[in-house]
């Protein structure tokens, strides 16, 4: 279990990752004992890009420190289906953990409850992204009881994981139409049955 020191000093992967609940509670318990103000996230950090990291640093600026949960894989599969996430648990984490923003890393499951993290923590302040559309009025309700406060943060980026990944497809898919066509067209010609 990474000590007290470890996670305020940390940067690295070692330091910052806390897989066991029981080790979060003492560590979350240790940082309220000593005046920290915590903010905490979650998502699946999936396809990392810009916005992913002026999100989270902008996440930092409202505590001390830093809490985020991250989606395991077997959760993304089922919030986003069987083809995601495109980046492993493991390597998500390891990004997330060379963020100066980023305090701890905690793991979501798919066997805990969608809020048994945020329970655990009762952050200071939760930071939520606009645009997490599961979010809704019953689930603030809910959590208003966890946490000092709930924040709603814009888009930080042009585009997200989903939409470049519709982008890579489309695209992808275009791309292949106009080989075949091609294929079949120059097969066509050099066997005489395109005239």
């Amino acid at each position: 279990m990474p000590t007290l020191k470890n996670v305020l000093q940390g940067n690295c992967l070692q330091d910052k990752y806390i897989p066991d609940f029981e080790d979060l509670a003492k560590i979350v318990r240790q940082l309220k004992e000593g005046g920290f103000k915590i903010a905490m996230t979650q998502g699946v950090f999936d396809m990392f890009h810009v916005g992913h990291g002026r999100y989270l640093r902008e996440a930092r600026s409202y505590g001390d420190v830093l809490i985020v949960g991250v989606d395991s894989d077997e959760l993304t599969r089922e919030m986003k289906g069987p083809k995601r996430p495109f980046d492993v648990f493991e390597e998500r984490i390891e990004i997330l953990s060379m963020l100066a923003s980023v305090s701890i890393i905690a793991r979501r499951h798919t066997d805990k409850h969608k809020y048994d993290l945020i329970k655990l923590v009762e952050p200071d302040i939760l930071i939520m992204s606009k645009t997490t559309s599961s979010f809704n009025d019953d689930d603030k309700r809910e959590l208003d009881q966890y946490c000092g406060k709930i924040e709603h943060l814009e888009a930080k980026a042009a585009t997200t994981t989903t939409a470049k990944t519709l982008r890579l497809m489309t695209d992808g898919a275009k791309e292949l139409a106009e080989r075949i066509e091609r294929t079949v067209t120059d097969f066509f010609q050099q066997n005489g049955e395109g005239q």
